[in-house]
């Protein structure tokens, strides 16, 4: 019986290489020469020899004359074929007005948006990075630890400077310096000049630390004496005018005193970038020797910043200066720890002396919404762009039958997507270049548009992205089909792209509805913000620094005063929005090691609790008729139930000023922010060491009132600026960030309902516009024109519904978790939720009513009479 050979393929890597190589007009014929041959030799000699033949055959077909010409292809697709698919790029884009006109407006829109964004976060991420020791620069934090847990402050006791220049040699420069403060300085002459600026006390290694370049004068002797100066090029242009500065004389005004600077140097203007705002720097010595009176290790007056050498941990630096601290002050329940002081400005906030966010969490809240405004922007782009590229079926399949490949129409369908983002980008930098300086009021930033390298690639980038995603489906899709089916007329459009489009509406109205809810929920929390009782009167409520004359004569400008026509009260104040001073260093009978509490400490004259509109639930304040008043105190309740106590008037506790009896108890205030809970609080009778007059004038001409207390403040100080400062706009600044976040999220959410109501709009027009002898038959069989509209609203209705439907549950979400920093906080109710979704199904009914009504108003006789 004769043995029956197996037949078996042509080698498949062989035949693809030949496919790849060979001509395409000569590889069909060749190819069936080829195979017809390895089928007769494996009859005759075998698989295996038929094998190494085939491709002794396939390499010697590789010659002249058959290989095909890849410099003629590539010129072809690449260089020839670009002219041709712009100008049908151009063309397209005319034919198809509407389609265009909404992809172009959206993601413009989008686009702007995500940039002016991406302004504001970069801006906020260079804060502070200018400086050149950065990667090295360390600030010194403290974690107190009491009763109510533990608190992280930047403060550090002054005396540890000196510690660690001598026992710390890792440390290359040690800066001790002060917040900066409002001052008053002045210059003499033929034409005397006070000015308000802000300044800050340093010491000579604080300029090593930090880079704040200098302008003028020799950085060897800066700061050198207790009387040298430094201030920056803008104060010396306003202090001194077309005059060299360096050599002269600023009077510095503190109190009743009036020191003498000599200006030892100019810094150049202090970046926009940097977190700390000043003007003018003094010596620390001075500060130091002639103002600290309380110069003991538990009083943490001084900012301190370290540059650590090559190759040094900042862990173990830390450990050796809070072993130096620890070692000046047993058992104290402070710690120290170094933190990068890039890191402040966005990771400031501590929770349990860790870090836990700050003004991080604005970029990444930003950041975000950016990111939802694009993808909705992106999703009308995909949607508009597949749903249009089903009407080029007919331009495909002629294309294809003229001998057009696959590769050149994919090309040209991503052409085409990409050019109309690329338009849709320079727009959105036109546009940015005209809204920035309404977002930089906005922000309170000064952000420029310079198109550096990182923008322009960042933009790039982007227009890539979007560009080629949205021309994937027609490029991939469309030009693989076959030109017979097209010309036959073949349906492209099948389920997966309509699914693919339905999901893409959900997505994108979850994505506004969650944006419309957040707006509800910040807009009510801001306001409970605004009227929220906060312990005291804030409205109408002035003060401003008590200095020159009115550190010695302060009664007698409080008596003319309250004489003055619309100033209802008036007194020597050391209250401050958001406190000032904070003492552990109270004692009461009972107390034990576990009670170290921390009080906020508020220095007051004659009538001062009374002017702020605190209520009284026990006691007195401080007043005239009383002569105990300077060993008086008076807590807040929470300073009173912390302490245990249950009847505490007339009781002593020891300050460590020496012994007071409370002589009254107030009704807790805010002394902060909403952010936190109410704090321990008291008031000292210290008229001399307040630092305000405050006055409550009766709001109804506050403008007349202030004229009239600026003539009588220039009576008795008339070489000082009159600068009041309402309380209520302080309050306001402690949240300038969540009302900045307010602004913006309601610009977001408007953005990203009317993206997406455009987006449907689109799609409406294009799925009327299919419809439309559907819509004829329907109205010829007897349907009105109300039910045609209810049946083509209800598809979008049900898209719409099941997008708000998802956003709910995650929008209550993110409220929570937006609420959780506040201590009080609105109720979520749910009004807000329902709110928003009929807000969103509403504006998309409206989006779809004007395109249904007119589709179904037709005459059936214009859409039927072809038929």
């Amino acid at each position: 019986m004769p043995k029956v050979m197996k037949n078996t393929n042509p080698p498949q890597l062989l035949l693809r290489f030949f496919r790849w190589f060979c001509d395409p007009y000569m590889a069909e014929h060749l190819e069936g020469d080829l195979l017809e041959r390895f089928e007769k030799r494996q009859l005759e000699r075998g698989s295996a020899k038929a094998k190494f033949l085939f491709a002794k055959d396939v390499l010697l077909l590789l010659r002249p004359g058959i290989v095909r010409s890849f410099k003629g292809y590539q010129k072809l697709n690449y260089y020839d074929m670009f002219k041709h698919n712009l100008i049908i790029t151009l063309r397209s884009f005319v034919r198809h007005k509407s389609s265009f006109i909404i992809n172009l407006l959206g993601l413009t829109t989008g686009l702007a948006c995500v940039l002016l964004i991406y302004l504001w976060v970069n801006d906020e991420l260079l804060v502070d990075g200018f400086h050149e020791n950065k990667e090295s620069l360390y600030h010194i934090m403290s974690n107190h630890t009491d009763a109510s847990g533990t608190f992280t402050i930047k403060g550090t006791p002054g005396l540890l400077h000196e510690e660690i220049k001598t026992q710390v040699p890792e440390v290359q420069w040690a800066a001790v310096y002060t917040d900066p403060h409002e001052y008053t300085v002045s210059v003499s002459g033929s034409t005397p000049l006070s000015l308000k600026v802000q300044g800050r006390f340093a010491n000579q290694e604080y300029l090593s630390a930090f880079s704040f370049p200098l302008k003028a004068g020799q950085s060897q002797s800066l700061l050198s004496t207790n009387y040298d100066a430094l201030i920056t090029e803008s104060l010396a242009e306003r202090l001194f005018p077309n005059q060299d500065a360096l050599g002269q004389t600023i009077e510095w005004h503190f109190r009743g005193s009036k020191t003498e600077f000599k200006v030892s140097g100019v810094l150049e203007n202090i970046p926009q970038n940097s977190s700390e705002q000043f003007e003018l720097i003094l010596p620390w010595n001075y500060f130091h020797d002639e103002l600290i009176t309380y110069k003991q290790w538990g009083n943490y007056y001084a900012r301190q910043s370290v540059v650590i050498g090559p190759g040094s941990s900042a862990e173990v630096v830390g450990q050796k200066i809070d072993a130096i601290f620890k070692a000046n002050l047993p058992d104290t329940r402070v710690e120290l720890f170094l933190s990068p002081y890039t890191d402040l400005y966005l990771h400031g906030k501590f929770i349990n002396g860790e870090q836990a966010g700050g003004r991080i969490e604005s970029v990444r809240l930003l950041s975000f919404i950016a990111l939802l405004i694009l993808l909705i922007a992106c999703i009308n782009f995909i949607n508009l762009t597949t749903a249009r590229a089903s009407q080029r079926m007919k331009e495909v399949g002629v294309k294809k039958s003229l001998g057009a490949t696959r590769q050149s129409l994919a090309y040209q369908f991503l052409t085409e997507s990409v050019l109309l983002c690329a338009l849709a980008t320079l727009l959105a930098f036109l546009l940015v270049f005209l809204l920035l300086p309404e977002f930089n009021h906005i922000t309170q930033k000064n952000i420029r548009l310079v198109f550096s390298p990182q923008l322009l690639v960042a933009a790039t980038v982007l227009l890539l992205v979007v560009g080629l995603l949205a021309g994937s489906y027609p490029a991939l899709h469309l030009s693989r089909l076959k030109a017979l089916l097209i010309l036959k007329g073949f349906k492209a459009t099948n389920n997966s792209s309509g699914i693919g489009r339905k999901a893409l509406v959900v997505f994108q109205f979850a994505l506004s509805t969650v944006l419309i809810v957040s707006v509800v929920v910040i807009f009510r929390q801001m306001e409970l913000v605004q009227t929220k009782n906060l312990g005291y009167d804030r409205n109408n409520l002035i003060y401003f620094e008590r200095e020159g004359q009115l550190t010695d004569q302060y009664e007698a400008f409080l008596a003319e005063l309250k004489n003055l026509p619309g100033v209802e009260n008036a007194a020597v104040s050391g209250f401050m929005v958001g406190g000032m001073n904070s003492t552990g260093g109270v004692g009461w009978k009972g107390k034990t090691d576990e009670d170290q509490i921390q009080f906020w400490e508020y220095n007051a004259g004659i009538n001062s609790v009374e002017l702020l509109g605190v209520e009284f639930l026990k006691g007195r304040g401080f007043s005239e008729e009383f002569k105990t008043n300077e060993n008086g105190v008076i807590f807040n309740e929470t300073a009173i139930k912390a302490m245990g106590m249950e009847d505490p008037i007339g009781k002593t506790v020891y300050h460590y000023t020496g012994q007071k009896q409370i002589v009254g108890v107030v009704k807790d205030f805010s002394i902060a922010s909403i952010h936190k809970p109410a704090e321990p609080a008291l008031f000292l009778y210290r008229p001399e060491s307040t630092h305000f007059i405050m006055a409550r004038i009766n709001g109804e001409q506050t403008s007349t009132t202030l004229q009239q207390i600026e003539k009588l403040y220039s009576q008795f100080n008339p070489e000082f600026p009159f600068k009041p400062i309402f309380v209520d706009q302080d309050y306001q600044a402690l949240y300038a960030s969540e009302q900045r976040m307010a602004v913006l999220s309601r610009y977001s959410a408007i953005l990203a309902i009317l993206i997406s109501c455009l987006g449907l709009f689109g799609l409406t027009a294009y799925t009327t516009e299919k419809r439309v002898k559907e819509i004829s038959i329907r109205k010829v069989l007897g349907s009105g024109v109300w039910r045609i509209i209810v049946l083509l609203t209800g598809q979008f209705s049900i898209l719409v519904g099941l997008g708000i439907i998802i956003a709910l549950p995650l929008s209550y979400w993110a409220a929570q978790q937006w609420l959780s920093d506040f201590a009080y906080q609105i109720e979520l109710k749910w009004w807000f939720f329902a709110l928003a979704g009929l807000g969103t199904l509403l504006l998309a009914w409206l989006t779809v009513f004007g395109q249904t009504f007119k589709a179904a108003r037709v005459n059936p006789a214009t859409n039927l009479r072809n038929e």
